[in-house]
């Protein structure tokens, strides 16, 4: 057999026992371990042909005798011996993993379960309610309690909640997502896109600055003008949320910061900052209850309503403004002066303030092309939200146009400001249709009818005139937001059940629905975390804790004054009761 050759260019494989490789078997925390090889002398070049490999040649010359029978290209062709791993893994420290819990706060979440657990378990089914029925409300309490403890998110709350009833078989898919076609939830979520349009465009930024110029001479009427604008904007934006942190705080703040007035210490944040953030905060009140979609949980309010019964007639825009014009109006007049006395400012006037407004309008210069386009909007929608059911386009397909519009001219973009710039949107789209479902849900099974007798049970033993249970009721649910960090989540508590007492006792259906609707909106300054623009509010740092309370009780008595007797001399008159 003729002896192995490099020849052709390739180069002889060395014999196994004369390879030496040291390469990395494992890599932990940047350290290498090393295996043992045999060590190999250099490979030889290769010839043009015909030369015997120069290196290695002593083991492979002799004998296949001498080589345990093995002939040299047998010996060269074998495969490598594996290494010996014992050494390397004895060594060897695996890496240290941190472990840290990322997911929902568990303490929120297991009160939020215990409740409804204690519900189901802990109290026997009431007589003329199958268990599926009391099952669905202990499902509904538990859903309702995250969504105001928020282990998570409101939506994911949402999901987590419906699958586990859905398991549960307190209901069934169809009435699970039964509020899907629902008109209002997609209001909602078009309401959302055209806040986002006002904000992107900087034409509520505009407003708020136009006003400051014209009313803001002093402090008193810088409060009036900034009041004045959230009314005017909560038609079109129905966010407070954005109609806070998006305009108004960065005014207050920039208007303040002009007239020396700083959050860093209390001589400085004194002067005038304070008070336009209290009076700010305690507007939002008035403005919220203006229209129905200047803020969520007047929308969630009509739906409620409407399932326990409550005929609210084809339009439910005007009849909303109908009741709220006249004590809103009043109320956001009022506001200002009550802030003044709880939180009087020690500035009382501000010369610079027209000045920094007339300077920030310059800078933005003309309208621009999607301001223009965003008013007509606005316009399209506001046209339509009031006169557009004579025709035959309910409120959501205005919304609709008018978002249709700002799409199809590049104000909005469906990407970029839709889906990335309006998570809200879909979260609220499904966690508001979740429990609006579960309200259906829980009118289908009996459950509220079974509530409603036995409220009607009891309090006819009082032998209360519905004027006197109607104002019970109402200072009583107006307190309880003192337990909710969130109007919606007050509205999905204790709405339902507010209703149904009234209803019981006697109260107009109509006045019922539509008066604790607008308390709803009365709560949203009692506390720094009674609402999401109250926390905006707060976080600018005008506003002490203590002030923030005692201004939220002073303030919210007299709200609920003004809607007390003005709202309740209106509604007599436009037939209410």
């Amino acid at each position: 057999m003729r002896p192995l050759t490099a020849g052709a260019g390739r180069a002889v494989r060395p014999p196994a026992a004369q390879r030496s490789v040291s390469r990395p078997f494992w890599s932990a925390g940047g350290r290498s371990i090393a295996l043992p090889a045999p060590a190999r002398s250099s490979s030889p070049s290769s010839g043009s042909g015909g030369d015997t490999a120069a290196a290695g040649g002593a083991a492979l010359a002799g004998p296949p005798e001498a080589n345990g029978g093995v002939t040299p290209q047998q010996q060269q062709l074998a495969p490598l011996a594996p290494p010996d791993l014992a050494p390397a893994l004895a060594s060897f420290d695996p890496p240290e993993h941190e472990w840290a819990w990322k997911g929902a706060k568990l303490g929120n979440a297991a009160a939020a379960v215990a409740l409804g657990a204690a519900l189901r378990f802990g109290v026997p089914v009431p007589e003329g309610l199958d268990p599926q029925g009391w099952t669905l409300l202990a499902f509904f309490l538990t859903t309702v309690a995250g969504l105001v403890l928020e282990p998570v998110a409101a939506g994911a709350w949402a999901l987590m909640c419906v699958g586990c009833a859905l398991a549960a078989h307190a209901l069934t898919f169809e009435e699970a997502f039964a509020a899907a076609d629902s008109q209002v939830l997609w209001l909602i979520v078009n309401a959302f896109f055209l806040a986002r349009g006002i904000e992107k465009t900087g034409l509520g930024e505009r407003i708020a600055e136009a006003l400051v110029q014209w009313f803001g001479g002093s402090t008193r009427s810088l409060a009036m003008s900034l009041a004045l604008g959230e009314a005017l904007l909560a038609s079109g934006m129905p966010s407070t949320t954005a109609r806070a942190a998006g305009i108004f705080v960065p005014v207050i703040k920039s208007v303040s910061a002009a007239g020396g007035s700083l959050p860093t210490d209390d001589e400085s944040r004194l002067r005038i900052g304070a008070y336009l953030t209290l009076s700010q905060l305690q507007s939002v009140a008035h403005s919220s209850a203006l229209f129905v979609t200047a803020s969520a949980q007047n929308l969630l309010c009509i739906q409620l309503a409407e399932a326990c019964g409550v005929e609210l007639g084809p339009n439910h825009f005007l009849l909303w403004a109908q009741g709220a014009i006249v004590p809103a109006i009043v109320g956001t007049l009022v506001t200002p002066n009550v802030a003044y006395l709880v939180q009087p400012p020690t500035v009382k006037e501000t010369p610079e303030a027209p000045k920094q407004a007339a300077r920030r309008l310059r800078q933005l210069g003309k309208l621009t092309q999607d301001e223009i386009v965003m008013m007509g909007a606005v316009a399209i929608a506001l046209t339509l939200w009031t006169g557009g059911e004579s025709i035959g386009v309910p409120p959501v397909v205005a919304s609709m146009l008018a978002v249709g519009m700002l799409l199809a001219t590049g104000v909005l973009d469906w990407r970029a400001d839709c889906l990335r710039g309006c998570p809200q949107a879909f979260d609220t789209l499904f966690w508001f249709g979740v429990l609006v479902s579960m309200s259906l849900a829980l009118q289908q099974h009996g459950v509220i009818d079974v509530f409603t007798g036995w409220a009607s049970s009891n309090l006819s033993g009082l032998d209360l005139a519905w004027p006197a249970l109607f104002g019970a009721l109402h200072l009583l649910f107006f307190a309880f937001h003192y337990l909710f960090a969130s109007q919606t989540a007050h509205v999905g508590a204790l709405y339902t059940a507010f209703l149904s007492l009234m209803l019981a006792g006697g109260v107009p259906p109509k006045l019922a629905a539509m008066s604790l609707a607008y308390n709803c909106c009365l709560q949203g300054g009692l506390t720094h975390y009674a609402s999401s623009q109250s926390a905006a509010y707060y976080g600018t740092g005008y506003l002490k804790l203590r002030e923030v309370f005692v201004g939220g009780a002073v303030c919210g008595s007299v709200s609920l004054a003004v809607w007390a007797t003005f709202g309740m001399g209106w509604w007599h008159v436009i037939g209410w009761w």
